[in-house]
């Protein structure tokens, strides 16, 4: 039995570690004898990651735990670089986690190692300049967007479009009623019940911030909906705990139906009329299934004035920069009001009652990142390693 690809593969979260299990799996359907070694979690050594740090030893947190953290993850480099070109490995792919995996590329690519970078930072929308750094550290780039491969060729680099993890696992039909009702019965919401997700984020000032100002637009919505439930999901105990505090100290809330659902932020989507979130991958699932939303985010007045200069979009929404155009409200920085965020909701949602406009769009951009992307991923590391 012939020798299989030697791929080096690595992954610095869980969202990453899913997404490297998926092309390990999708590589070896292609090709059975493949195995691989570097870091990932329970998913990756599910499918035959041989494991040389186990994924919290690159688990890093806000601004002061990667500085405390250098010594280690400088070692954990090193350790990782000697190991792929000592073996030597085929390819080497890193999958997100860019500052690490990036470093981590140039420096095997620099012993003649192909490598290739699973997501591209998002260079669509601001600090295009790093895409000549990122094509010294990997031959391809692995894009989600259908626009990304034509910025990278402008500048003289690689990338191929393998399409969206999230337009896979969403099915076409998963936005239908019968699947909305379905989640409210697992959440234990009212069949009749007008349901509004707020969706304000999981870093602890996000939810300071937009949680705050979510519910006061809930106040004003519960006043325009008869009926009105309000979920929020929260993907950690800490977000559940930080979202508490916000609710205690918002006196105006104790007459909302409002429910804190733990994980489970797919489920609160389908099972809503409408979504009211910030701005971030959120707005590309409540695309996906097919919710009328409004999109907010607000940030202080030094990031924002650096952001306006370097921003190359004149989008923050997902579905709007997809389409070229504003699909779905969006409200930042001092438009972000609750009186506004509830207005333009409550707008977007009775012109979805009347107008099918936004959901042939979310069903064209369904279809449109729907590529079955590990296969196509797969594909092009296999090539690269063929190359």
């Amino acid at each position: 039995m012939s020798a299989g690809p030697h791929i080096g593969i690595v992954a610095g979260e869980s969202s990453g570690d899913i997404l490297g299990s998926r092309l390990m799996t999708a590589i070896r359907a292609r090709a059975p004898n493949a195995r691989f070694v570097g870091v990932g979690g329970e998913t990756m050594l599910a499918a035959g990651l041989d494991s040389l740090a186990p994924l919290d030893a690159l688990a890093v947190n806000g601004f002061k735990d990667p500085l405390l953290r250098l010594p280690s993850l400088y070692g954990l480099l090193r350790r990782l670089r000697q190991r792929f070109v000592a073996e030597p490995v085929d390819a080497v792919v890193g999958v997100d986690f860019n500052v690490f995996n990036l470093l981590l590329e140039r420096a095997v690519k620099k012993r003649g190692i192909p490598t290739a970078h699973y997501v591209s930072p998002s260079v669509y929308f601001w600090r295009q300049g790093r895409i000549k750094r990122i094509a010294k550290a990997a031959d391809v780039v692995l894009a989600l967007y259908p626009f990304e491969p034509e910025l990278y060729r402008q500048r003289g680099a690689t990338a191929v479009f393998v399409g969206h993890p999230l337009a896979d696992e969403i099915g076409p039909d998963d936005g239908s009623d019968a699947v909305r009702q379905r989640a409210r019965q697992a959440l234990g919401v009212p069949a009749q019940s007008v349901v509004i997700a707020l969706l304000p984020g999981s870093r602890r000032s996000e939810i300071d911030f937009m949680g705050r100002l979510f519910l006061d637009a809930a106040v004003l919505l519960d006043a325009a909906f008869a009926n009105a439930v309000f979920l929020i999901p929260t993907p950690t105990q800490a977000v559940h705990d930080a979202m508490q505090a916000v609710l205690a100290r918002h006196p105006q809330c104790k007459d909302l139906a409002v429910h804190l659902v733990r994980g489970q932020s797919r489920t609160v989507i389908a099972a809503a009329n409408m979504v009211l979130a910030k701005s971030g991958t959120a707005t590309l699932e409540t695309m996906l299934l097919r919710r009328p939303m409004a999109v907010s985010y607000r940030l202080g007045a030094v990031s924002a004035w650096l952001i306006l200069r370097l921003k190359k979009s004149d989008f923050v929404a997902l579905p709007n920069i997809l389409a070229g155009e504003a699909l779905v409200p969006e409200l930042l920085q001092q438009d972000a009001e609750p009186h506004r965020l509830a207005t333009a909701l409550k707008e977007q949602y009775q012109r979805s009652q009347t107008d099918d406009a936004y959901y042939r769009a979310c069903a064209y951009w369904h279809d449109e990142l729907r590529r079955g992307g590990a296969g196509k991923a797969a594909e092009a590391v296999l090539a690269l390693i063929r190359s």
